[in-house]
């Protein structure tokens, strides 16, 4: 793959240096490389435990580095996470709770570090509305982006790519390390697409995968019975939810446009399949079994295709001497649910989507093959990357770096407990807004719409199954879990800035620069019970 798009790919993304930058010996300061996938969970890496498949090469991050083991996200959905990121800014203060544009003129990580001295650049997975601004070099898909033959946008316009969306990433990757200028670090963000929905496989992986059988995690039929009515509204459950587009059925012949688009939409109730030749129609429990199968099938086959990328990522690192001085992160956008609670998707602050994986990597520094299990999140990115370029952190950044927690040290003030808030309701699946408060013990969420609150004790449920905000036994621990949510909120400065209004959502990036910055709603929302 990487001998058939290499020449093209490098003068697409980088167009020819001077032949003395190429020369210059590699500069001191570590270069960063971010890979980041979209929606890939925790319990899809062997690394973290997973018992239904193996991951070797993100395994070797690990094994070489640090894995996180309580990261988190601030709010569990792609655009906002990724703004989160760039800016180290919570939703409420970046401006995007949703799926909106960001401000291409605002600060972010990349603009810091090109005025460190870095050569920057994104490839890949952008989904932030607007062009990319910081970076000396940019190819990102638009939107969602396609699995197969995707369209990419460049600074000279859109480019399409024959071949499937992991492996061109992946080229694209080593092509901009091919051509960088080596008088300069670089800063390279490699954000893949996959395993987002619609989890396309490749063809290397599709019949492989399509003959597996994955264990169902023990909450796959979880009843909600002591939990609020948000996760009862929820409309992103493998048995009632997954389309026909998702289960990749096949539709009628002849049918196109929208009455295609309509009838794969439709959620089955009834499947026909084929097993040796002769037909079945599946329903009910045997149905059920089915749906989580063919979703797993696709998922994890996606996420090969990405320990494939990494894994070529690293030989490239090894094999040109970058790996000494190369600061390898690798993480995802959010967690997602992989029929824990009966989901799929993300957005809920339980566990599954909350958590995201991270492995860092950093030679010298980061203490190899470590387990870290203080409390951090994507908030801590850019301070990280910036404290790692040895350059300033701006005091409106509310994240913390990384560096000692990869040293193997907890500073003495390193935070206890972590804010999230989540706004896209009702959204793609009917999911209540919320915020709420974990520590290393518990966790508060208050769904502030419908006026409800659960409560978990992390050491006797991990699975999040008992809700104990009623308890009497647990009322010290609740007063104190709500005096630390409150602290928090006033402590990040969330004066509620986008509770009862949302900027306008924004789901096709511009091509050209110049999308204004969202509006701030001034709506208020008062903190409940204080």
């Amino acid at each position: 793959m990487l001998k058939h798009h290499l020449p093209f790919l490098i003068a697409c993304i980088c167009g020819l240096l001077p032949i003395a930058a190429r020369a210059a010996e590699a500069p001191a300061k570590p270069n960063i490389l971010f890979i980041m996938t979209d929606d890939h969970a925790v319990q899809a890496l062997s690394c973290y435990g997973s018992n239904r498949n193996k991951t070797p090469n993100m395994d070797r991050i690990a094994k070489e580095g640090v894995r996180f083991d309580r990261f988190f996200v601030t709010n569990s959905i792609c655009t906002p996470s990724r703004a989160v990121m760039l800016t180290g800014k919570y939703s409420h203060l970046n401006g995007v709770p949703v799926f909106n544009s960001i401000d291409p003129a605002s600060p972010n990580v990349a603009k810091y570090l090109q005025k460190a001295g870095y050569h920057t650049g994104v490839i890949g997975k952008w989904h932030l509305g607007t062009d990319p601004t910081g970076f000396d070099d940019w190819i990102v898909l638009p939107g969602q982006g396609a699995y197969y033959d995707p369209q990419f946008l460049t600074p000279t316009g859109p480019r399409q790519i024959k071949g499937y969306v992991t492996e061109i990433t992946t080229d694209l990757t080593i092509a901009f390390l091919e051509k960088r200028p080596r008088d300069k670090p670089f800063f390279l963000m490699s954000h893949q697409k996959a395993p987002h929905r619609a989890w396309e496989p490749s063809q290397k992986y599709k019949e492989e995968f399509s003959k597996k059988t994955f264990a169902e995690p023990e909450t796959l039929y979880d009843d909600y019975k002591t939990r609020t009515d948000a996760i009862k509204e929820n409309r992103q459950r493998v048995f009632d939810d997954l389309t026909r587009r998702d289960l990749k059925l096949k539709p009628p012949e002849g049918l196109k446009g929208p009455e295609l688009a309509q009838w794969m939409n439709v959620k089955p109730k009834e499947v026909e399949i084929e097993i040796d030749g002769t037909k079945k129609t599946l329903s009910g429990d045997e149905l059920n079994k089915w749906k989580y199968q063919r979703y797993m099938q696709d998922y994890f086959a996606c996420v090969q295709s990405v320990d494939d990328s990494v894994g070529q990522i690293l030989d490239y690192l090894d094999k040109n001497d970058l790996a000494k001085n190369t600061i390898v992160v690798y993480t995802s956008d959010q967690g997602f649910y992989l029929g824990e609670k009966g989901m799929y998707d993300k957005r809920f602050m339980y566990e599954e989507s909350f958590r995201t994986p991270l492995l860092v990597r950093w030679p010298g520094v980061a203490k190899a093959g470590t387990v870290q299990s203080a409390i951090a999140g994507n908030i801590d990115f850019a301070p990280t990357f910036l404290s790692a370029a040895s350059t300033a952190v701006p005091d409106d950044m509310q994240g913390h770096s990384l560096i000692p927690l990869l040293k193997g040290e907890v500073p003495k003030d390193w935070r206890t407990s972590f804010y999230y808030r989540y706004y896209h309701d009702p959204g793609d699946h009917n999911t209540a807004r919320h915020y709420g408060v974990r520590t290393v013990d518990h966790k508060l969420i208050y769904f502030w719409k419908k006026d409800q609150w659960e409560m978990y004790d992390l050491n006797k449920d991990p699975n999040e199954l008992n809700n104990v905000y009623n308890d009497p036994a647990y009322a010290t621990t609740q007063a104190a879990l709500k005096e630390e949510l409150y602290r928090l909120k006033k402590e990040l400065k969330d004066d509620d800035q986008f509770a009862d209004e949302l900027p306008q959502e924004n789901r096709r990036p511009a091509t050209q620069p110049g999308t204004t910055r969202p509006a701030r709603p001034n709506a208020k929302n008062k903190q409940p019970g204080k």
